[in-house]
């Protein structure tokens, strides 16, 4: 299947990565044929090398790069965090209207069917902004509870430390819907029978904004959400607060 591509030159292609889809094949996922590497290098034509990664189950904007040496200039203004990323997640509870999550964020140590734990001494910055867009409360049984609360944000991490938005929102008890790492798996569990075509995890790169490394232009490139969530912010419109 062909992917959606938002912006292409003759140096760099700019898609809209669908969740669920790998960004490249790894050593925990070897068994993996498909990946946004291998089916952009047969749409295009062209070998492409990867600028930096969204989670397997987030979607949105995801660079490439024809060169190396162009990979090379895009990854190093996501590492020095000169690129400016916005996200919308889907998470539980009642959020703050607005604020900022400043918490530092460890290495994890990851080993297929193991446990991932935090490697001690790793830690390093990481801030999250966000604003809260809307919030839902649904009159569904949670665990003890009678409602289901949920808020849609905009996010902005000033970083791009692995699950940094999962870990972050987790750390606040507002983990995200449908995450299977650090989410509340009653809220999923939930989630996934009143809406099981379109339970996903709720999390996507609207917008990334960053400097061409050829012509010095600032690129701004948006990715529209994708059915499954606009499916399911339809069904929570009734229930706005």
């Amino acid at each position: 299947m062909s992917l959606e591509i938002l912006y292409q030159d003759e140096y760099l292609v700019a898609v809209n990565k669908p969740a669920g889809l790998l960004v490249h094949r790894t050593h925990l996922a070897k068994e993996e044929e498909d990946a946004v590497v291998q089916r952009l290098r047969d749409q295009t034509g062209r070998w492409v090398f990867p600028v930096h990664r969204l989670d397997r189950g987030t979607s949105g904007v995801l660079i490439m790069a024809f060169t190396p040496d162009i990979a090379r200039q895009l990854s190093q203004q996501f590492m020095e965090s000169e690129t400016n990323k916005t996200y919308h997640c889907l998470v539980r509870g009642f959020s703050e209207p607005s604020g900022v999550i400043n918490y530092p964020l460890a290495k994890l140590n990851e080993q297929k069917g193991r446990s991932r734990f935090k490697i001690e001494g790793t830690e390093k910055d990481a801030e999250t902004h966000f604003t809260r867009l809307a919030r839902y409360e649904l009159p569904v049984a949670v665990s003890r509870y009678s409602s289901m609360r949920l808020s849609w944000l905009e996010v902005r991490p000033k970083q791009g430390r692995k699950h940094q938005i999962r870990r972050h929102f987790k750390h606040t008890y507002n983990p995200l819907v449908g995450d299977s790492c650090y989410g509340c798996r009653h809220i999923n569990k939930v989630v996934k029978e009143l809406w099981p075509d379109d339970f996903r995890l709720m999390l996507h790169a609207s917008e990334l904004q960053f400097t061409h490394p050829k012509t010095n232009e600032i690129l701004t490139v948006e990715a529209p959400f994708d059915h499954k969530i606009y499916t399911i912010l339809g069904k929570l419109a009734p229930y706005l607060q």
